[in-house]
């Protein structure tokens, strides 16, 4: 992706923003699609809070995709929940090289995009990253940050090592994966226990979670359960990451899952991108997955009952 080429933002929120704003801060031609917090970035501008260095940015915001119109790359930050919305939103944006990168959580979102808008367009990105939108315009970024980024469509090509130059250019750790879903899969062996457990438990935080031995011990079980399914779907992940993520998580302190701040918030969580999808593709290949199975009906009936 060569410098200066034109970039919209679907999907405003802590990742959308944090991410645009490096961008835009480093010279990129951002544009950010802007609903709730639009009034509000106009008038004061975009704040990042982040021990990488804060920044205050006048960023171009738009109210529609049309008033956007076509760009090079579409990054797309906005929950799984809401990609029927995209079916609409992304159609002005394109030319016909226009890139689609997902930086959504879970799985089927990379397909979704492909059946809709062509295979060829669509790359995923992986973000690890502790980052909250803690009012209008402004994001509190807390801890780590990479991007792994990969493509739908089989291994990394030229443009994949591109977009990720430039991610670096832009003060955003970037990793190309070999394998996007094989990356996802390693995503979701976090994913799942600490945003699963973070509502089922009661609203623990990370720490929280660790702190508790039986909680922990449930962490350790849906990671083991995890891992397990995707080597039966051929993806090589090594038991080891269970300590290596669990160790991690530690150095986060107290932070709150954005699926926990979501269910408080009486946002939609993503439960069939997150929860749904893996434990449907372990079903299809005759794999059982019986942890995931009881915390994905108990998040339903959670949010069912909220």
């Amino acid at each position: 992706m060569k410098t200066g080429g034109r970039i919209a933002i679907i999907g405003a929120g802590a990742v959308g923003c944090y991410y645009g704003g490096r961008l835009a801060e480093h010279g990129q031609d951002v544009h950010f699609l802007m609903r709730s917090d639009y009034e509000t970035v106009t008038r004061d501008g975009l704040r990042l809070i982040s021990p990488l260095g804060d920044a205050h940015l006048k960023v171009q915001a738009h109210r529609s995709t049309q008033d956007i119109g076509p760009c090079d790359l579409v990054i797309i930050a906005l929950k799984a929940t809401s990609n029927t919305a995209l079916l609409e939103l992304i159609p002005p944006l394109l030319h016909e090289k226009t890139l689609l990168l997902t930086l959504q959580n879970g799985l089927g979102n990379e397909d979704f995009l492909g059946t809709h808008f062509g295979t060829q367009r669509v790359l995923g990105g992986l973000c690890f990253v502790c980052i909250n939108r803690n009012a209008p315009g402004q994001i509190h970024h807390i801890a780590q940050g990479r991007i792994n980024l990969g493509e739908h469509g089989g291994a990394p090509q030229a443009r994949t090592e591109a977009l990720a130059e430039m991610l670096r250019q832009s003060q955003i750790d970037c990793q190309v994966e070999k394998s996007l879903l094989a990356a996802r899969w390693k995503k979701l062996v976090w994913n799942i226990p600490f945003n699963g457990l973070s509502i089922a438990a009661g609203g623990k935080d990370t720490a929280a979670i660790l702190a508790d031995p039986e909680l922990e011990k449930c962490v350790r079980e849906l990671m083991t359960e995890i891992i397990t399914t995707a080597r039966e779907l051929g993806h090589s992940i090594r038991f080891e990451l269970i300590h290596d993520m669990i160790e991690r998580t530690r150095t986060m302190t107290q932070y709150r899952p954005s699926s926990l701040i979501d269910f408080e918030e009486g946002r939609e969580v993503e439960i069939e991108s997150i929860w749904g999808e893996p434990l449907r593709q372990a079903e299809a290949a005759g794999l059982a997955m019986p942890r995931l199975s009881e915390l994905y009906q108990q998040l339903k009936a959670l949010v069912s009952a909220r």
